[in-house]
């Protein structure tokens, strides 16, 4: 079979890359189609492939502005020509399952999120403060029209792949789609069980409103605990202004310091409701403890215990969870991981769940699947 890959935008290695180089890894032969494409700024496996970008690649300020144009990336994405492939793989968050594929090529589209910009999320992205008076006008018309094309353009799948239970609802409340549910891929192979505690907390994060790396930093600037922040974005300025003495701002770091950050951890800080969350999954393969809101993909990667409970943690515990996206919650939380002493060994074998190869197994299958109709 020919195959195409279609990513949203490659301008940075987070979650949704990661399950784009394991699909590479599964089809070793596909081109790749994507909106914007940053050299350099992905991992080699995927800088390796074939590249084909849409029209937005050559506008103004597209490597670090291409968000300014959400409006045009559904004209972008359809104008990709995929005739030539009998097997469509969208890795989407945004835009991708919106390609149109030839009509008797088959369309899986790993779904990381329905588009949370229009969807749920809306009132985080677009709130009033955040917007002039032109913005006011017209991102709610735009919002309308993208909400519309999203809909009408989930029918150009034949098979939707959730990264989450959460999503796969999401999908079903959106597009009224089933979902099919294979966890991201999370390599293990390199991870091992750390005991080393250099008494720092660690949040791994892209600087988005969602990510509440706001109420992280509030509540670390009363509790005086050191908290180790990785990653950037649009957010950054504001983010590091807020923040005390005890908060350490290291900027995207390469895998293998990260991994050395995760080794080191007293445990992982992940105050966002997420669609699935890749990271608190690699914290628990070094056998680190997470405390995360109790909502979102937190509740399906990891086996958590409510920290304002009255009850001991069970044995097979992997982190803590808090109720409300509050200051004083999370502040309640890391005071009760202080008095919780977690088992390593449970927190790491509850990981290798999330293996690359589980994925690639389901993948494979849902595929084979199809060639037996």
């Amino acid at each position: 079979m020919a195959v195409a890959l279609i990513h949203d935008w490659l301008t940075g290695m987070r979650g949704g890359e990661k399950v784009l180089e394991t699909l590479c890894g599964l089809f070793p032969e596909a081109d790749i189609h994507t909106l914007v494409h940053v050299p350099g700024s992905v991992s080699a496996t995927i800088e390796s492939r074939p590249m084909v970008t849409s029209f937005i690649q050559n506008l103004p300020g597209v490597k670090v502005g291409y968000r300014s144009y959400l409006p045009l990336f559904p004209t972008a994405v359809e104008r990709f020509d995929l005739s030539a492939y009998d097997l469509v793989v969208s890795s989407s968050h945004c835009v991708a399952k919106g390609v149109i594929p030839r009509p008797d090529a088959f369309h899986l589209c790993y779904c990381h999120t329905p588009m949370r910009y229009v969807w749920d999320q809306y009132p985080q992205y677009f709130a009033p403060e955040k917007m002039n008076a032109l913005k006011k006008r017209l991102v709610p018309l735009f919002a309308n029209y993208l909400r519309m094309w999203d809909v009408t353009s989930s029918v150009r799948v034949d098979r939707f792949v959730a990264n989450s239970s959460h999503v796969a609802g999401r999908i079903q409340k959106y597009y009224g789609r089933r979902a099919d549910i294979v966890h991201p891929p999370v390599a293990t192979a390199h991870t091992r069980i750390s005991e080393t505690d250099d008494g720092y907390f660690l949040l791994v994060s892209a600087f988005a409103p969602y990510k509440r790396i706001d109420l992280a930093i509030q509540a670390f600037n009363q509790l005086n605990e050191k908290l180790v922040i990785v990653g950037s974005g649009p957010e950054e300025k504001k983010l590091k202004a807020l923040a005390a003495r005890n908060i350490e701002f290291t900027g995207w770091i390469d895998a293998q310091q990260l991994n050395s950050c995760y080794a080191r951890c007293r445990a992982l800080i992940f105050p966002g409701e997420e669609d699935f969350g890749m990271v608190p999954v690699e914290a628990q393969c070094w056998g680190k403890p997470v405390i995360a809101f109790g909502r979102g993909g937190s509740l399906e990667t990891i086996v958590g215990h409510w920290a304002d409970s009255a009850r001991k943690p069970a044995a097979a515990c992997t982190g803590l969870y808090f109720r409300n996206q509050t200051v004083q919650d999370l502040i309640q939380a890391v005071r009760a991981f202080s008095r919780w002493q977690p088992n390593p060994k449970m927190i790491r074998k509850h990981a290798l769940r999330f293996d690359a190869a589980v994925f690639i197994k389901a993948i494979k299958k849902l595929i084979q699947e199809r060639e037996r109709l």
